[in-house]
């Protein structure tokens, strides 16, 4: 029987990525992304018939059940991924809100999606996680240790996300949780978010595939780690004609 991995958001930049990196690896890998049409698209990489794209929010109690229902038909869970946030709320010329400016509902927003979700998730596929031994990852970001100026719910969001997937993996000693910054990426997330800046020097999403999936071959003890300091997993080899 093959692995079996949910990823979230799983339509675009880093998610889309490890999604055909997984499947070009036999693995057969659930995912969702709010955005049906660009999930709907994932039908068009190499190994699509070992991708279920389901179509929704995992702040949704329904969506989440949904899941959870997929992981049961595939019969298995050896890796989750939470990759899917939101950056947070911005002022009218897009520029991120101070801590000052934030609102209760900003805080509840980024909090339902960053943390609540994921830990919640997580819960809800723990059993089958842990009846195979395996490997849960959050996709963090430099900004849950560093600080800067407009991104504190996004970066204490990062922060709680890192805590709590670490607390999983020592309450639970059958798994290993990882916490994992990718480095900047050359996204359209984050190009959108930052309109301004040339980023056409940052690393494809691709380019960091092969340090999770060495994270994966490897499984080095629970903890937070940096993709540029993993070691990369040897290339899929190719049949020759």
């Amino acid at each position: 029987m093959n692995n079996v991995a949910l990823v979230t958001g799983g339509s675009a930049g880093l998610g889309r990525a490890l999604v055909a990196g997984l499947a070009e690896r036999g693995w057969s890998v659930i995912t969702d992304a709010r955005d049906a049409g660009r999930l709907a698209s994932l039908g068009d990489l190499p190994h699509a018939d070992r991708i279920t794209a389901i179509p929704g929010d995992v702040t949704d109690a329904g969506h989440r059940a949904a899941l959870a229902t997929a992981v049961d038909e595939h019969g298995r869970l050896d890796l989750v991924v939470h990759n899917a946030s939101t950056l947070g709320p911005v002022s009218g010329d897009r520029r991120f809100r101070l801590l000052a400016d934030t609102t209760p509902e900003d805080l509840r927003h980024v909090w339902r999606h960053n943390v609540d979700a994921p830990l919640v998730l997580t819960s809800l596929l723990l059993p089958a996680l842990a009846a195979s031994e395996g490997v849960l990852v959050s996709i963090s970001s430099d900004a849950a240790v560093d600080h800067y100026p407009g991104w504190g719910l996004y970066s204490a969001s990062k922060a709680a996300l890192d805590h709590v997937t670490l607390t999983f993996g020592v309450e639970n000693p059958a798994i290993a949780a990882y916490a994992v910054d990718p480095g900047d990426m050359r996204t359209e997330m984050h190009q959108e978010w930052f309109p301004d800046e040339d980023i056409s020097d940052r690393p494809l999403p691709e380019t960091v595939v092969p340090h999770l999936l060495g994270l994966l071959q490897r499984r080095p003890p629970s903890g937070r780690y940096r993709a540029a300091d993993l070691p990369a997993a040897a290339p899929v080899a190719r049949e020759v004609a």
